[in-house]
């Protein structure tokens, strides 16, 4: 079963640049028998990974963007150091509802929105690439959760890269924030590293399998196939906390 999990998360992470972290947690928590924080900084340790490796593929294939990956992660990155305090101010209950309220938007606006060609996309300026990097690391700090559901529309929409570019783009920003969370975790919790590295390594074979899938399909395609996927997880949240 581990390896299984561990196999899904590395390629969906692989294909759409996100949803490692919601996928892992529960994994860890309900499947391994981790704690909660210990499940939280396990899981920073197996998505950094297997996105540095998605990073790496992607890189191969032309679908990764460095200069878009730095100025964007490293914007939101300092943005929610700063926001990260102002998510105790409301319930956790409340954070999630508005958390999958945003993914169910994102989701119906990806899903109705036409992909453009990339012959037709201009990729934004300096100050708007930091800005838009900046709103996410807001909004990441503030509910807690974030990562590619985030990420890769705002990629698409805001900075102007093609969701092929998105997805591999997005897996370096992943890899920033994980390390940059992994650091403030360290010593909170005890790991199991047989059970890291067992998520680790059947994950790193998923994002593989990920990446070159999504070689293969059109942009409309992955658009649509990301913008079901964080329907359906956002659809899932709202009933986990509001029934």
């Amino acid at each position: 079963m581990i390896l299984g999990l561990g196999f899904v998360i590395g390629l969906v992470l692989g294909l759409l640049g996100g949803g490692g972290s919601i996928l892992t947690v529960p994994a860890l928590v309900y499947v391994a028998g981790q704690t909660p924080a210990g499940a939280v900084t396990a899981s920073l340790v197996i998505v950094g990974a297997n996105s540095a490796l998605g990073a790496l593929l992607h890189r191969t294939q032309g679908t990764l963007n460095w200069r878009v990956a730095i100025l964007f992660g490293g914007s939101g990155m300092v943005m929610a150091y700063i926001a990260g305090g102002l998510s105790d101010l409301l319930p956790p209950t409340l954070l999630l509802v508005m958390f999958a309220l945003l993914m169910l938007v994102v989701g119906l606006v990806l899903i109705t929105r036409p992909s453009a060609n990339d012959a037709a996309r201009r990729e934004r300026s300096i100050p708007m690439i930091m800005l838009a990097g900046a709103g996410i690391g807001v909004l990441t700090g503030f509910l807690g959760v974030g990562g590619g559901f985030l990420i890769v529309p705002a990629l698409v929409m805001l900075v102007g890269l093609s969701i092929h570019q998105a997805v591999g783009t997005s897996l370096v920003v992943i890899v920033m924030n994980s390390a940059a969370g992994l650091f403030g975790h360290l010593g909170t919790a005890a790991l199991d590293w047989g059970i890291i590295l067992a998520f680790v390594f059947t994950g790193l074979a998923g994002t593989y399998t990920g990446v070159r899938l999504a070689k293969h399909i059109q942009a409309s395609q992955l658009q649509r196939v990301f913008a079901v996927f964080i329907i359906g997880l956002a659809l899932f949240l709202l009933y986990d906390n509001l029934m």
